[in-house]
């Protein structure tokens, strides 16, 4: 006990994470002839400049108007003491990221019109109404530039185009209008804009962009809805998005602070990956209410999945996947036909784990060889409230501890993690095992109480986990529990 009171103090001194940045960005409208107003010069539209000038200033050099940065230092779980954020979230939004409404007083007008791409090549803030067909805006400007397009009512309906496309700025912004739908669709194969990279969004950036707003945005994509090869951040505003490929993705990663989305895709709901860099291509999720249908992955960070706070309905063959999933908080409700959570080597950067230390967990698995918790490596819940309805609960490889909070399956409450799978044949590297039993074992017999921690049914599942991890569960095997039960950590 006093073991998790200290985790409890030292969870509360140092995971604590506030949103910080600097919100002096220039401005400089743009002279394009699209526009219905007349050039604006720098002087009278620039947002503030006087007063935070300097901080702008500070904010591009010293962290590229949001450092934004992660710790890529190896995350490691040591157990109760270990409940540190796996992310350095001081700086993941800035002041601009978090406004839901643009200044629009030195704004550039654009009304759409079909069959007329419109261009944006400078600094500024554009606001665009209208319904068009074969039309995309695209943002060609300076790797310095920020550009904040406001969508005020606006439709798009392309065949093999993005209805938006960042070709280069140093941020862009999309904010839907307070009470406006916008809604973007795109019904045929999307073409490559170059040899490098294929252009395959609804929504495509190469940099960072940025989701806020008080309006909504409906999406529907014959492939994925909204693609950045940077940050994509969400802040504010009503998203639904319906694709065939991936609700929402991003390289570096997504960022959620707050918002309404409602995410049907058919493989990931939410997905990040950097395969140049291994500590990026994370999940960030401070906040927002979601219900995500996926055939994938609800959520998937190749590196980290963070859950500070927020609302998450997820129906999905695997609710949450990445190599380190923290839970610190949120009321998070998964259905799978997998896994639940689970934790498997996509990163050489963080150690394979899944940590619970807040919020309220309820996982619903389907019946057959599936897992509500299921981790290639280590197993640990130092608080919260974890609800599990299953066959088999707990799945880990290395190491499995309940250091506090409330744990219960099927109804029953545990005070113990153990592993809920049943083995057969080799171990991969984790002791031999033969007759049905562990080499580590003792007796080689299952402790007879642990129906709780996901006892095996009668009728008999097989195949679990991969070749050398997991081999299979053995039904037919003499331990009278059918359970077999590896590394505990009594609470």
């Amino acid at each position: 006990m006093k073991r998790f009171a200290l985790s409890v103090l030292i969870c509360a001194a140092l995971s604590a994470g506030v949103f910080t940045g600097c919100s002096g960005e220039s401005n400089v409208s743009s002279t394009d002839a699209i526009s219905s107003n007349p050039a604006i010069s720098a002087s009278s539209e620039s947002e503030n400049n006087t007063e935070e000038g300097a901080s702008a200033d500070s904010e591009q050099t010293a962290n590229s108007e949001s450092t934004e940065s992660t710790d890529t230092s190896k995350a490691t779980a040591t157990g109760s003491s270990s409940s540190v954020s796996a992310l350095d979230t001081s700086d993941m939004f800035s002041d601009r990221d978090l406004e839901q409404e643009a200044d629009t007083s030195d704004a550039q007008n654009i009304i759409l019109t079909s069959g007329k791409d419109v261009s944006i090549t400078e600094e500024g803030v554009y606001v665009i109404s209208g319904n068009a067909t074969d039309t995309t805006i695209t943002v060609d400007a300076d790797d310095s530039a920020k550009v904040q397009l406001v969508l005020d009512g606006v439709t798009i309906t392309n065949e093999d185009a993005p209805a938006i496309y960042v070709s280069s700025a140093d941020k862009v912004f999309v904010t839907t209008t307070d009470g406006s739908t916008n809604e973007l669709t795109i019904t045929g194969t999307f073409a490559s804009d170059d040899s490098e990279s294929s252009v395959d969004g609804a929504v495509f950036s190469k940099d960072d962009i940025v989701f806020n707003g008080k309006g909504a945005l409906t999406i529907n994509s014959s492939d994925n809805g909204i693609v950045g090869k940077d940050d994509v951040k969400f802040t504010g505003g009503i998203y639904n998005i319906i694709a065939a490929h991936h609700a929402i993705q991003g390289k570096d990663s997504v960022r959620i602070a707050d918002g309404t989305f409602t995410l049907d895709a058919t493989k990931d709901g939410i997905h990040a990956e950097n395969s140049d860099d291994e500590t990026l291509g994370y999940v960030y999720v401070a906040g927002g209410t979601f219900n995500i249908k996926a055939n994938s992955d609800g959520i998937e960070g190749a590196s980290v999945v963070q859950i500070d706070d927020g609302s998450l309905n997820i129906e999905s063959s695997e609710g949450i996947e990445s190599t380190y999933v923290q839970v610190n908080g949120g009321e998070i409700d998964i259905d799978a036909s997998n896994d639940g959570i689970n934790a498997t080597a996509k990163s050489s950067s963080y150690d394979v784990t899944i940590e619970i230390n807040d919020g309220t967990v309820d996982i619903t698995m389907a019946s057959g060889d599936t897992d509500a918790l299921d981790s290639n490596g280590a197993l640990i819940i130092n608080g919260g409230t974890v609800n599990i309805s299953a066959q088999f609960a707990f799945d880990f490889d290395t190491r499995g501890e309940l250091n506090g909070g409330i744990v219960t399956v099927n109804g029953e409450q545990v005070t113990e993690i153990t592993e809920s799978m049943q083995m057969e044949g080799g171990m991969g590297g984790r002791g031999n095992q033969g007759n049905g039993g562990w080499s580590d074992v003792p007796s080689g017999e299952a402790p007879s109480d642990q129906a709780p921690s996901g006892e095996a049914p009668s009728d008999g599942m097989s195949n679990h986990g991969g070749p050398g991890n997991h081999g299979s569960r053995d039904m037919n095997s003499s331990d009278s529990a059918g359970n077999m039960q590896r590394e505990t950590q009594q609470a």
